[in-house]
């Protein structure tokens, strides 16, 4: 990602989501592979194999998110909310499909696996309609051509090949050389790129890692932490919708709004220690709502007032300090099980 942003400006953007979109179905079409040819069995060999694939996801996820959020902040800002909340779509419906591949494969033998592929192969299937929705369709919508050779005028040049590829013709715009650099977006930008960061932070440093390993146990038994991420992922979906309604625009509201979040760690810790189950949910389902909220109403606001190779470079910008924020997240997560009898 850090390196895309870099050469952002140069970057063909129709070719690099595509190429993003493709490295993520052969990614995931090649697990199967790889778990077929070697009949489900451990070693060195097949997990040195699933940490490169995954990998793989990690380059096709900069590779595509940098691309389409950069590509929707120069169209219209607002857009970047049905494109987040499709992110969080993805993610309820991914908890679906774990809960329907865990209600058909508990009990049977191998179910785990059984699962995992079938999982797998629906997931394959999915990400190849991505490759022929961008690639034919998306380019073709009269708002996105409109966006597009508004962005090209303004002397964007990542919009090349996709008014090439609907029959436009790219008129030369303005000069970029007087277009704010990276450095100077930062700066100016540098509240919301925290905020980016610290929402992200928290949320992967508590969601899945803690609420697999922290959790206790409960009557739901192996279908808990199942159903708490279940839980999480549609209060996320939900709340990418408040924005539309309830809009926070005040750069200080954001930044106290973030930083008020970090309550969530003591709450976790105590109701994981003291709590019950019903308290957790709750705990969770706030944490999947303030997500979602924080997360869009930043992506709304951040890109406007720019033009368009400003804002796709902003676009850029902020998913490089959301993936730091996932990162960091992550690290972090394993904060939770120091000193627990697992670890």
């Amino acid at each position: 990602m850090a390196i895309l942003l870099y050469h952002e400006s140069r970057v063909d953007t129709r070719k690099r989501n595509i190429v993003g979109y493709t490295l993520f179905t052969l990614s995931t079409l090649f697990l199967i592979v790889l778990d077929l040819a070697t009949s489900g069995k451990r070693g060195v060999g097949p997990y040195s194999g699933i940490c490169v694939l995954v990998a793989c996801f990690g380059v096709a996820n900069a590779q595509v998110q940098g691309g389409m959020v950069g590509d929707l902040s120069l169209m219209c800002p607002e857009f970047m909310q049905s494109y987040f909340a499709g992110s969080a779509a993805s993610g309820a419906l991914t908890s679906a499909l774990r809960l329907i591949t865990k209600a058909a494969f508990d009990k049977a033998h191998d179910g785990l696996r059984k699962g995992a592929i079938l999982f797998l192969a629906i997931s394959t299937f999915f990400e190849f309609i991505c490759i022929a929705l961008y690639a034919i369709w998306f380019a073709k919508i009269p708002a996105v051509k409109y966006w597009r050779y508004k962005a090209a005028s303004e002397g964007s040049k990542t919009v090349s090949a996709d008014l090439a590829a609907v029959g436009i013709q790219r008129e030369d715009g303005d000069s970029t050389d007087d277009r704010l650099s990276n450095r100077q977006l930062m700066f100016q930008n540098i509240d919301y790129a925290i905020d980016l960061y610290l929402i992200h932070v928290l949320t992967l440093t508590i969601m899945p890692g803690f609420l697999y390993e922290n959790t206790g146990k409960h009557h739901l038994g192996s279908w808990y932490p199942l159903v708490l991420i279940a839980l999480f992922n549609v209060w996320d979906f939900i709340s990418q919708y408040i924005p539309l309604i309830i809009k926070l625009e005040s750069r200080k509201g954001l930044m106290l709004a973030t930083l008020a979040r970090f309550l969530l760690v003591p709450a976790f810790y105590f109701t994981a220690k003291y709590g019950d189950q019903g308290w957790m949910i709750l705990l969770v389902s706030f944490l999947g709502l303030t997500h979602g909220y924080l997360t869009v109403s930043v992506m709304i606001v951040a890109p406007k007032g720019y033009k368009g190779p400003e804002q796709n470079a902003l676009g850029n910008l902020l998913m490089l300090f959301l993936f730091g924020g996932t990162f960091s997240g992550v690290a972090l997560g394993w904060l939770w099980i120091i000193g627990n009898d697992k670890f």
